[in-house]
């Protein structure tokens, strides 16, 4: 395509990146600064070279990476542009190089409705990955490949009850103090209704990961590398509970 070099593609870093100016929103949606995402992707640079006889990753183009808890979509962002340099001699147009790359190689979980958009927007240049500001016209739908659907927690353990009505207005009883089984967050502090975030984050959320991440994707999924920077833990602080560690959670499902 003829304006296939010039500058709308907004994936190259700019002065000032806008994800060095943020502030982190909550102790689970803590951002990483691009230089440490970056040097993490040096790593793992080095790891996939020395796994693969020699071969740098970004010219790979059959590689897929996972971040199943994007925040601000840095690693999916910098990641995407070291594709987008390496495979400049395999796909000469720049225009079906990012296609490509954001249709078929990025992929991103998000940990709430504020991070998914936030990610989108870092990875799509647009909060709609079908947008009219969208560096990739591969998607029909907004989400792209970055996905966030509202979670509810499995609640289990309760001693506390109290008397409710379901939505049909069928009479239950409802426990009050019970903790996820998934995750162990207490139900007195995320038990809520829907005007609020959950905090159940989908990739640890589930018996069998893979036909987890065949739904949200569409297809027999596969990821050669997953990363990112995980939630740390669920707070009890209104419940006068002990804070529980989450971050092990997802190391334990990724791998």
């Amino acid at each position: 395509m003829a304006d296939s070099t010039k500058a709308h593609f907004s994936l190259i870093g700019r002065n000032p990146d806008v994800l060095t100016c943020i502030a982190n929103l909550s102790s689970d949606e803590v951002f990483t600064p691009p230089e440490l995402a970056n040097q993490m992707l040096d790593l793992l640079e080095v790891a996939w070279s020395e796994d693969h006889d020699g071969e740098s990753i970004w010219t790979n183009r059959n590689v897929k990476i996972l971040d199943p808890f994007t925040k601000s979509g840095v690693f999916l962002r910098e990641a995407a542009t070291r594709f987008i340099k390496g495979l400049e001699n395999e796909i000469p147009d720049l225009q079906e190089r990012v296609d490509h790359i954001l249709g078929t190689q990025i992929y991103g979980i998000g940990i709430t409705t504020l991070t998914s958009l936030l990610s989108r927007r870092s990875v799509y240049c647009s909060k709609e990955a079908n947008g009219s500001h969208s560096v990739t016209k591969v998607f029909e739908h907004e989400e792209g490949n970055i996905w966030f659907e509202r979670l509810e927690h499995d609640w289990i353990g309760a001693t506390s009850f109290v008397e409710t009505a379901a939505k049909d207005g069928t009479a239950v009883k409802k426990g009050t103090n019970g903790k996820c089984k998934y995750c162990g967050a207490p139900q007195s502090v995320f038990d809520k209704d829907e005007r609020f975030e959950t905090h159940a984050y989908a990739f640890i959320h589930t018996d069998n990961i893979s036909t987890r991440l065949n739904e949200i994707f569409g297809g027999d999924m596969q990821f050669d590398v997953v990363i990112g920077n995980p939630p740390y833990q669920m707070t009890d602080a209104a419940g006068g509970g002990v804070d529980s560690s989450i971050y092990h959670l997802f190391v334990n499902m990724a791998k």
